[in-house]
Order: structure tokens, then C-alpha cells, then sequence
């Protein structure tokens, strides 16, 4: 079979992946020279802890399992099994991590909870005043910039893969093939669209009711640290983001200690990981209204560095990029992912928000037992 993948981001490199897995040809397009969305301007999280109860956790999980394994025939995604500590420093925040390891899929998630002791034991970085931190040990991470070069590296050794960059799809044409911008039609036997955020053109043609919307945030990333940080960091605004944690515990936790003004308003939540040059990501912001802003705004990020530096008991290292990205989001928030057949041997897939470096592996591979690749 010949399969005709568009868009290069990591849900179309997983998709690729899966059909040269398969056995199948690919030709990948891809409107940029690199993919220069969401999927290299993301944390590289493998994250598991939050993931509602259901469809998105069981995606989760097998995503982190398919994950490894890619992770050990590619080394270059330097996929590490590091988990994550979600640090509470209130009587409040600690309940809400109290109360999840009482959730039915504590264990499949890996939760523990850890007094402040043995979190500084599990990630001697961490020196600022804390009560403890919920630890989940299936939580990973991998390498955002540098993992689509690698994965079609792989793929293109072998020899059942080609990647056309530079190549904006116009036209679907007829069933199972596509017109690029170029005017080269390249015809398949099935055609996997997942061109992210971008949501008019074409894919607004081809569907205009499309229940999917964007969401902006903004990250940054440090020099080196200078020493190591075993796990992924998050603090404990993160429980009023993930559904995982929705409870009597965190009602409580949003009447006793609401959030300040600035991380109110940029539906703030901490988020931080060592990279392999040893700077840190950090980040995020949420902005759903459009149409977005186009600069960067300086509060959200002093407030990000202070938290930081709080959880750390030191201050941050220099700070040496700063980005906005968008991504695409099902309006129903409890979809995984929006996947739609548009026409005969023609499928959409996009809408994954959030949760598209962790889920796209199992998101990729359900599309291909649906398509019957």
C-alpha cells in the first residue's frame, strides 16, 4: 500500500511511522522545510499523571509504552522514563494529592505520594520549602526539537519513505491523492491529512464544521542548569488544569487559595523539564479567545521564573528563548482527538490540543487499524 501523509508535525510523523511499521510506502508532505508548529514547541512530555479516567488515559498509556519503544530503536528522541513530581507546598494542594491516590487507577498510573524528604530524594534539584510532591512514575519524556529529524531518519533508512518538504497541499483529488503547490498530484491508495493548527484552506473546504479550535500558550527555555533534574517538575496549579484531579479536595483547594491575578488570567499552570543540553523548559500559558495575540507578554514569564525558583531555592539560569505557539483542540475537551473520514480513502486527523506528544503514537495506531493498513 502507498500512503500519502500530510503535515510533518508529530502526529503525521507517527502516522508515517505506523505504515512504514506496516510494511507500507510513504511520501510525507510537509508545507515548511521543518515542522515548525506545536510539535517542537512543546515540553517533549510523555505525560500520563493528569489524563482523565477512560479513552484519553487508556491512549496515554499505550502511547507511553509505544513510546519506548520507538524511543529504543531511534536514540536520538533520547526518550527517558524520568516521571514526574507534582509539588504541593499548601495543606491544600496536599490534599488533592491525597485524594488521588485513592482514584481506582492510582496504581496504573504509578501515583505515590512523597513526604518532603524523599522529594528531594527523588530529584535533589528540587531545595525550595515544600510538603511533598505526587510522584508518577509513568511520565516520561523525550527531545520536541530534534524528534521528527529523527524519527524520518529512521524511516528514511528504510527505503520505504520519502519526505517532501516545501510541498503545500491545494486539492484532494478525486479519492486517495493530492495536488501540491507545486502542481505535482501524488497519488496513494490511502491519504492521512494532519496539518495541526491549520485549520482554514484546504481543510476548511473539506470540512467546514470542523469541532476543533486553537489554543496559544507561551514557554521558555534556560541555559544549563548545571546539575541534573531526574524528573519532570510540575507545581500545584497543574491539579486545577488536568481532570485527573477534579474532586471535592480541589473545589476546596479553588476556595481556600485562589490563584494570583496574573496566573488567573493566563490560565497558568507550572511545568518544567531538564533538556539534554541541560537548560529547562518551563512554561505555560492557555489563551482560547481569538484572534490571538501577536507578541509575547513579559508578566506570565516572571511569574513562571518566581515559581520556579521557589521549587528550586535558586535562581533560574539565564533565559534564552522565549516562544508562543498554537495548537488544535477538540471543542469537546474530552475528545482525545477529532478523526474524520472525508471522503473515500481520504482521513483528518487533528485536535489532540495538549495531549499530541503524549498520545500521537497510540492516536497514529488506532488510525491504522481503522483505515486497515
Amino acid at each position: 500500500m502507498r500512503v500519502i501523509v500530510v503535515g510533518a508535525g508529530v502526529l503525521g510523523t507517527m502516522h508515517a511511522w505506523q505504515a512504514v511499521e506496516r510494511g507500507h510506502e510513504v511520501v510525507h508532505l510537509e508545507r515548511e522545510s521543518e515542522a515548525r508548529g506545536a510539535s517542537v514547541r512543546n515540553f517533549g512530555l510523555v505525560w500520563v499523571s493528569g489524563r482523565a479516567a477512560g479513552e484519553e488515559l487508556e491512549t496515554a498509556l499505550r502511547a507511553r509504552e509505544l513510546w519506548e519503544g520507538i524511543g529504543a530503536k531511534v536514540p536520538g528522541l533520547w526518550f527517558r522514563g524520568n516521571g514526574s513530581l507534582t509539588v504541593v507546598r499548601t495543606e491544600a494542594e496536599l490534599a488533592v494529592a491525597e485524594q488521588a491516590l485513592l482514584r481506582p487507577d492510582a496504581k496504573e498510573r504509578g501515583y505515590r505520594l512523597l513526604d518532603a524528604e524523599q522529594t528531594r530524594a527523588a530529584n535533589p534539584a528540587l531545595r525550595g520549602k515544600l510538603l511533598g510532591a505526587l510522584h508518577c512514575d509513568r511520565d516520561a519524556a523525550v527531545e520536541p526539537r530534534v524528534a521528527q529529524p529523527a524519527l524520518r531518519a529512521a524511516l528514511e533508512a528504510t527505503g520505504r519513505y520519502t519526505f517532501l518538504p516545501g510541498r503545500e497541499v491545494r486539492e484532494v483529488v478525486g479519492e486517495n491523492a493530492v495536488r501540491d503547490d507545486h502542481g505535482q498530484t501524488h497519488q496513494g491508495d490511502l491519504v492521512i491529512l494532519c496539518t495541526g493548527a491549520w485549520l482554514g484552506g484546504l481543510v476548511r473546504e473539506l470540512a467546514p464544521e470542523l469541532p476543533v479550535r486553537k489554543v496559544r500558550l507561551q514557554m521558555m527555555q534556560t541555559d544549563p542548569l548545571g546539575e541534573s533534574m531526574p524528573t519532570s517538575v510540575a507545581d500545584g496549579d497543574s491539579f486545577r488544569y488536568y481532570p485527573a484531579f477534579a474532586g471535592p479536595a480541589l473545589e476546596e483547594l479553588r476556595a481556600a487559595q485562589p490563584q494570583g491575578p496574573v496566573a488567573a488570567e493566563h490560565k497558568m499552570q507550572l511545568l518544567m523539564v531538564q533538556r539534554r543540553d541541560g537548560g529547562l523548559t518551563i512554561g505555560d500559558t492557555h489563551e482560547y479567545d481569538q484572534p490571538f495575540n501577536f507578541d509575547v507578554v513579559e508578566e506570565p514569564y516572571e511569574h513562571l521564573a518566581a515559581v520556579a525558583e521557589e521549587l528550586l531555592g535558586r535562581p533560574l539560569p539565564r533565559i534564552r528563548h522565549r516562544w508562543a505557539g498554537v495548537y488544535a483542540q477538540c471543542v469537546d475537551t474530552t475528545r482525545v482527538v477529532h478523526r474524520e473520514q472525508l471522503r473515500s480513502g481520504v482521513w483528518l486527523v487533528t485536535g489532540p490540543g495538549g495531549r499530541g506528544m503524549t498520545c500521537s503514537p497510540a492516536i497514529a495506531e488506532t488510525t491504522a487499524q481503522l483505515t486497515n493498513l
